[in-house]
């Protein structure tokens, strides 16, 4: 589960009572905390004193006009990073060039606030919250340009790294992603085409957008380098504020493409759970004992995972492995399944089965391809007398081995229709005792590792 998310906190700076009356409609219609203050001294004031996310100001008002207010915000560190918009009658374009030039994100007249205002709040406060503290890899072997650069970027609210070179980019590429490359392509030991190239063909690094400034103006470098999968193409000099421009640019469209597959994933996933529901249900429907046998194996299995210093996305998939790693005997005859005596070797075979049947199930879903290992070969042994392929140690995938562990422990346990379960203390003794023979070593140490971690002993799975 995720954080509580701030609601975003606006001031409005207008001596106009029917202006503030307007801005309170208006701004009710998206979700944020609005606070008014009468002119621009005592906006200065409640933005000193306050945190704010965006200032809307007048120009004209008494004591501070909105002018001198955006530029004292915009020269103050404590504030020089809050959006502005100037909403005015003054609307010349010499009213509109003063205000930009005083730090101004937005320009309104107030004849277009009712239409527009919204949107351009919108806007820029997920610009603020999503653009802002962006990290940019700069590439360039002239320390003149990386500071010059590395000051712009700061100011505008990014944060920086710095390589000399190709290769100087890619060590720091190796520990950490950017979320934008900006690089030159005269450089010494590895050159913008060459870091390019390299960027491009690590599907690690693939995405990330890359820019390149050069002196070259080149149109030939140009076409090769958009050939390499470069997004932009600069020439040196270039204007600092263009530049900003065009990386706000290309980091909204980058962001707005992984939150348009983010949504596309997260409908892929509701699907595939329900999918994932119906399958069990309708093995649960003919054997009674799977439905807290699959629960109880998902949930152990995932806490060792989480045990391990696995992602949150790995024991997800984990969880969803166990609960399914049964699936497979949806296949197996009612006569077998359900029998309460020995099983003959004809109907051992068959039940044998079920982790190939499974595995034929859930092939055709591509998003249970990570779980795939899970019901394929949880009854895989250690020693390589397991099935169905006889693979041995660490051949086994480690998700199918640590499920296997939970498996074991929890069949153990559990009354079955031929016998009752045994107590816990004798099955934590077959557990030990299989170790390096049934069950993987590693894994049987994490499952005795999570028992210690429970609280009092209490295995709630």
């Amino acid at each position: 589960m995720g954080g509580l998310v701030e609601i975003p906190k606006i001031l409005v700076v207008d001596d106009s009572h029917s202006a503030q009356t307007l801005y309170q409609k208006l701004l009710s219609g998206i979700k944020v905390e609005t606070e008014f203050a009468k002119d621009g001294q005592e906006g200065l004031e409640k933005v000193l004193a306050q945190s704010f996310d965006l200032v809307i100001t007048d120009v004209d008002m008494p004591r501070m006009d909105g002018i001198t207010l955006c530029g004292t915000l915009a020269t103050d560190p404590k504030s020089s990073k809050i959006p502005i918009i100037i909403a005015s009658t003054f609307n010349s374009d010499k009213d509109i060039e003063r205000g930009f030039a005083a730090g101004a994100s937005a320009y309104l007249s107030k004849d277009e606030v009712p239409e527009l205002l919204t949107k351009m709040v919108s806007e820029l406060l997920w610009k603020n919250r999503h653009l802002q503290r962006r990290k940019i890899l700069i590439v360039d072997d002239s320390r003149s340009i990386l500071a010059f650069l590395k000051k712009g970027m700061k100011d505008s609210g990014f944060q920086t790294q710095c390589a000399h070179h190709g290769k100087h980019a890619l060590e720091l590429l190796a520990q950490e992603k950017p979320d934008l490359i900006l690089s030159d392509i005269d450089m010494p030991e590895m050159n913008g085409f060459d870091l390019c190239k390299a960027v491009k063909q690590d599907p690690k690094l693939a995405s990330i957008p890359f820019v390149v400034m050069s002196t070259n103006d080149d149109k030939g470098k140009m076409k090769r380098m958009i050939q390499y999968g470069a997004a932009a193409y600069l020439v040196k000099p270039f204007n600092l504020d263009q530049l900003i421009l065009l990386l706000e640019k290309l980091l909204s469209d980058h962001f707005l493409l992984l939150l348009k597959d983010r949504e596309r994933l997260d409908l892929e996933r509701e699907s595939l759970l329900v999918s994932i529901a119906s399958l069990v249900s309708a093995l649960e429907a003919r054997d009674p004992y799977t439905r807290g046998h699959s629960e109880a194996v998902s949930s152990m299995a995932a806490q060792m995972v989480a045990l391990s210093g696995a992602s949150q996305s790995e024991v997800e998939m984990v969880a969803i492995g166990g609960r399914l790693h049964d699936i497979g005997k949806i296949g197996v005859r009612d006569s077998v399944l359900l029998k309460a005596g020995k099983l003959t070797d004809e109907e051992f075979a068959h039940i044998q089965k079920h982790p190939e049947i499974g595995k034929a199930i859930l092939e055709p879903i591509p998003s249970l391809a990570d779980a795939l290992s899970i019901v394929h070969c949880h009854h895989e042994r250690w020693d390589g007398k397991g099935y169905p392929l006889g693979m041995k140690n660490t051949e086994i995938p480690l998700w199918a081995r640590i499920t296997a562990v939970a498996d074991t422990f929890h069949a153990l346990t559990s009354d079955r229709p031929y016998r009752k379960g045994m107590p816990t203390p004798k099955a934590f003794n077959i557990i030990a005792t299989e170790r390096e023979s049934q069950l993987c070593p590693e894994s049987v140490d994490l499952f005795f590792d999570w028992v210690d971690s429970k609280p009092d002993g209490e295995l709630l799975y």
